[in-house]
């Protein structure tokens, strides 16, 4: 019997899933318009960017739907004839229905959400939060009025399967079960072949970021990045022979203070020698939540006038120009700060199995007899940080610490208000400085995170938006500031303030270098005198440049360098995505990318958008491929950690032997 026919039973059988097919297509369409209108001018008008990004976007709908439709198929293929047609069967093909669609409208909602923040389809990020349930869902409800949205979407969905209830009418002619599955099968080999096939890179052929994302389906994208959250840099990416990668990278990270211990080309232990005694003041390392260098004035203040107490900062300590952040997540910037590493590809190593004892800025400070703290205003459990600071020579303090009878001004699901942290931050120096001891702390703030909200009463700016948590975030900090001063430590304690990232990560190219500017200020007034640094400078670079200003001398692995030190031709950055490795040296970014692809462009710093380099500059790509390798490849074979004799005391150079760093002059 043919079963090409409208009117054969197995034809009327599966009905049904011609009805999800339609509707999901249509919804996609739909999804994919008001993304495109979300992108605004990340989009120009183009008819040929719109027929790829529908065009290439259909293809990723129909391999989608081979999975999605799943629950349906098996329900079509194993229901008997009788009770399939029966009206208790006609109910349980509706209500499939209607957990089917509404599942999908959900997620189409979701993606919007998902937009707006990060103008991206579902990737690596939401694999990532799907870990902590609780942040994440909290963050949901308290940033968006989530009750009425799905009582919306649920009303919708009703409405849709009550309009087209006829594609989803329960008849059967009389198929038989080898019959239905054949069907199966058929649907079974396609779902294989697609998953061997199609890959979510594969529409990644455009010089347009947003146009890529747009071509793509949210539910596939998850799933490629969920298979891709653990990336083997040497499978995956662009090798050079591992001597060469190691004899690069120990010429790259040479400066004039340093010297190599081994003749070992895979060993990057050297010494940094300063001539002098060491300075062992306090410091205080605070990595604001995406602290936008366009924030600022000094930058352009594309938001207004939010941040007029950095800006006075910046003219009365020493402020960096010129620096690019590691990374678009918190872990990332983190990781740069505490390790000084590049990135590595999937997930951070902050997350990471066998990420205990690596040599660490904080065992740099507890050689020195420091007390090395990571303050934290949420529970710190979140992203493993609790963990990794733990086992890497900090003692955590986070919001556990914060005991009932204490003030608490204002808390949201990621933590306390920041006047709050730095409170606890106060607490925590007091009590070290009483003991006896200098202290390090590295403080991480939260309240420049959705749903941005804060104390009534601090700034003008209205509560619950972006602006309003930047000029927060701006208006704590120079409380925290002023609080200290009244402290005996205050004239001998180093204040560092940097991002952890910026803001956004949105851009037409695929790693958009404005989204990666952050501002550094060091402020130490009775030490530092004020001045602007121009140089190029990675997030990797900030904790040797700050031992550098305390004059220490002592054994290294980093991988950054001291700013004034380096000379200019060494000097480069490292943006990044979880699957993109940037390299930025000069005008040229070099993108290292999975399947050993690459690119290299000319960024944009103002815009972000990039023009192609044509022929590539081959010495940078190998720059940057001995760069990541080698960090992957240390890690991998647990060749970070500390070792015993990295606490061997380094004696400081004779008085003439070493350049002595800019102390006072604006570097270029």
């Amino acid at each position: 019997m043919s079963t090409s026919s409208p009117s054969t039973p197995l034809r009327q059988r599966f009905q049904p899933l011609w009805w999800l097919g339609i509707a999901y297509v249509v919804l996609g369409a739909v999804t994919r318009i008001a993304l495109l209108v979300m992108s605004g001018k990340g989009v120009p008008p183009n008819p040929l960017y719109y027929l790829y990004a529908f065009g290439i976007g259909l293809g990723y709908d129909l391999v989608t739907l081979l999975y999605v439709a799943w629950p349906l198929m098996l329900y079509l293929w194993l229901m008997p004839v009788r009770a399939y047609v029966s009206r208790a069967g006609q109910w349980g093909l509706y209500l499939l229905g209607l957990i089917l669609l509404f599942g999908l409208m959900f997620v189409a909602a979701s993606e919007l959400t998902f937009w707006n923040e990060f103008s991206t389809r579902f990737n690596f990020i939401a694999v990532d939060y799907l870990v902590y349930t609780t942040e994440v869902i909290g963050n949901i409800r308290e940033s968006y009025p989530i009750g009425r949205w799905i009582s919306l979407l649920a009303l919708a969905t009703l409405a849709i399967v009550f309009v087209t209830r006829r594609g989803l009418r329960a008849s059967d002619g009389g198929t038989r079960f080898l019959q239905r599955g054949k069907v199966v099968l058929v649907w079974l080999v396609l779902t294989v072949l697609s998953t061997v096939a199609v890959k979510g890179t594969l529409k990644d052929r455009l010089d347009n970021a947003y146009v890529n994302e747009l071509s793509g389906n949210g539910i596939y994208e998850f799933f490629a990045a969920f298979r891709s959250s653990h990336l083997d840099y040497t499978r995956f990416y662009r090798t050079l022979p591992e001597d060469q990668a190691f004899r690069d990278v120990r010429a790259m990270i040479k400066t004039p203070e340093a010297t190599y211990l081994s003749n070992d080309p895979h060993d990057l232990t050297r010494e940094i020698r300063h001539a002098g005694p060491e300075k062992h003041l306090n410091v205080v390392l605070i990595s604001v939540e995406s602290l936008s260098a366009d924030f600022m004035q000094h930058f352009g203040a594309s938001h207004g006038n939010i941040t007029p107490n950095l800006d006075a900062l910046a003219e009365q300590g020493m402020f960096f120009d010129n620096l690019y952040a590691n990374g678009t997540r918190t872990v990332r910037g983190l990781e740069a700060l505490s390790l000084s590493i590049p990135p590595t590809p999937g997930d951070s190593v902050i997350k990471m199995h066998n990420n205990e004892n690596l040599f660490s800025l904080a065992d740099i400070f507890n050689d020195r007899g420091y007390q090395s703290d990571f303050v934290y205003g949420g529970y710190g459990y979140f992203d493993n940080m609790n963990y990794f600071f733990a086992h890497n020579g900090y003692r955590t303090v986070d919001r556990n610490d914060i005991g009932k009878d204490q003030t608490i001004h204002h808390e949201n699901v990621w933590g306390v208000a920041d006047e709050d942290l730095y409170t606890l931050a106060l607490r925590q120096m007091d009590q070290i400085h009483q003991n006896g001891k200098p202290f390090f702390l590295h403080i991480m703030t939260t309240s420049n995170h959705r749903p941005f909200t804060f104390p009534a009463g601090r700034v003008k700016e209205r509560n619950g938006t972006r602006e309003g948590a930047v000029a927060y975030t701006d208006w704590s900090i120079a409380d925290f500031i002023n609080r200290a001063r009244s402290k005996p430590y205050f004239d001998d304690t180093v204040f560092v303030i940097t991002a952890d990232h910026c803001a956004s990560s949105a851009g037409r190219s695929s790693v958009p270098i404005n989204r990666y500017h952050i501002p550094l200020l060091i402020y130490a007034p009775k030490y530092i005198q004020p001045q602007h640094v121009k140089a190029l400078m990675g997030q990797v670079d900030i904790a040797p440049t700050v031992l550098g200003l305390l004059n220490f001398s002592y054994r290294s692995r980093f991988f950054g360098a001291d700013i004034f030190q380096l000379p200019e031709g060494q000097r480069r950055a490292f943006p990044a995505t979880y699957e993109k490795l940037g390299y930025l040296k000069g005008d040229v970014l070099t993108v290292l990318e999975p399947q050993r692809k690459l690119e290299q462009v000319h960024p944009d710093f103002d815009s972000g958008d990039a023009t192609p380099i044509t022929p590539i500059d081959s010495k940078q790509v190998d720059q940057a491929t001995a760069f990541y390798q080698v960090a992957a490849t240390l890690f991998k074979n647990g060749k970070m950690v500390r070792r015993p004799e990295d606490s061997t005391p380094v004696q400081p150079a004779a008085a003439t032997s070493t350049p002595v760093p800019a102390a006072a002059s604006t570097v270029h």
